[in-house]
């Protein structure tokens, strides 16, 4: 089996996160979802696991408990997906606003060689949008592929 990525993430609203990640374009997996959890299919190898707060904490250990990122406190991660156009970057940005996420950064190139935005889910976890033109890092590079 090749290596796998589930990003678990709680929810308040399981409802509005299936809304949100649906209208991503993104396949719920019925057979890893139910009132506690809905399993979204990014790729064959990559999962968004969202959970009802109360049955994410049922993972953690000792004194910790779930942190949702409108509840105060640092951020801990920022999930980052790769886009296969600057098109796709809008789309998802325009799609996540449609379904109940808000644009957290907005549309940019203040990298050389990269457009990318990032919006919130209903609950606040960040996922920024990334079009990498692979050409330009080779440019940039001189060239040459191995450098």
């Amino acid at each position: 089996m090749s290596r796998m990525i589930f990003v678990n993430v709680p929810t308040s609203d399981l409802a509005a996160a299936d809304a949100f990640y649906g209208g991503l374009g993104f396949t719920k997996n019925e057979q890893f979802s139910d009132q506690n959890a809905s399993s979204w299919i990014i790729e064959d190898s990559i999962l968004v696991m969202v959970l009802r707060a109360e049955f994410f904490a049922s993972f953690l250990t000792g004194d910790d408990t779930p942190h949702l990122p409108g509840d105060g406190g640092p951020r801990e991660v920022l999930n980052a997906l790769s886009c296969d156009s600057r098109e796709e970057v809008d789309e998802l940005l325009a799609a996540a606003q449609s379904h109940g996420g808000s644009v957290y950064r907005p549309a940019d190139s203040s990298f050389p060689g990269m457009y990318q935005a990032a919006v919130a889910d209903p609950d606040g976890h960040v996922w920024e949008l990334v079009w990498m033109d692979m050409e330009s890092f080779s440019e940039e590079a001189g060239g040459d592929a191995e450098a």
